[in-house]
């Protein structure tokens, strides 16, 4: 649905929002809005696409308390970034060891949000265009296209909204333990 008939007040009555398969519009305007609160609200979103996943989160400023071998437990303090703090970052200053997927799944959602695409709503006969927006965002960001296989890219479209229901099982997992330890404040997140 349209995110913005979602208001403040209806946010407000959550701790923790969990977004699942939203376009980048809507991640972006939930999570503007989480940060807007008065209240601390966790800010989780998960995708999966064929075999592949990927869950952002953004606790704010989240305090923990981390266990020291034979003593006693401190605590710890983490600063998150927003979706769109963690989007805007320039290619070119991310780690070599950033996932191809990761360049990937940003080509698709601009394609997405560009088209005015559902997420998913894609097929292989978008590879031409994805193909030119790809060369179009890596050379903005200073980006290798090799980064973003074109293997890759196909395989995402080709998979449209279909998901691996052992992914979702392990993303949601993964996903299910993180709220937990935010919820608790005990351990690293």
């Amino acid at each position: 649905g349209d995110p913005s008939l979602i208001d403040g007040t209806f946010i407000d009555r959550f701790d923790i929002i969990v977004l699942s398969r939203a376009s980048l519009k809507t991640k972006l305007f939930i999570n503007d809005n989480c940060r807007k609160r008065s209240k601390h609200i966790a800010f989780y979103s998960v995708d999966c696409k064929d075999s592949c996943g990927e869950i952002f989160v953004d606790l704010q400023n989240h305090s923990y308390l981390q266990k020291k071998p034979g003593g006693e437990p401190e605590q710890q303090e983490l600063k998150y970034p927003s979706l769109q703090e963690a989007i805007s970052v320039p290619w070119k200053d991310l780690s070599k060891k950033t996932t191809k997927l990761y360049y990937a799944m940003r080509v698709l959602e601009s394609y997405e949000s560009s088209e005015g695409r559902d997420p998913g709503e894609t097929s292989l006969s978008d590879l031409p265009a994805v193909l030119a927006l790809r060369k179009d965002m890596c050379d903005r960001m200073s980006l290798d296209e090799s980064r973003i296989p074109t293997s890759l890219l196909e395989r995402l479209l080709a998979a449209g909204k279909k998901e691996h229901p052992p992914v979702c099982a392990i993303l949601g997992g993964i996903l299910g333990q993180e709220v937990i330890k935010s919820i608790s404040c005990k351990g690293d997140p």
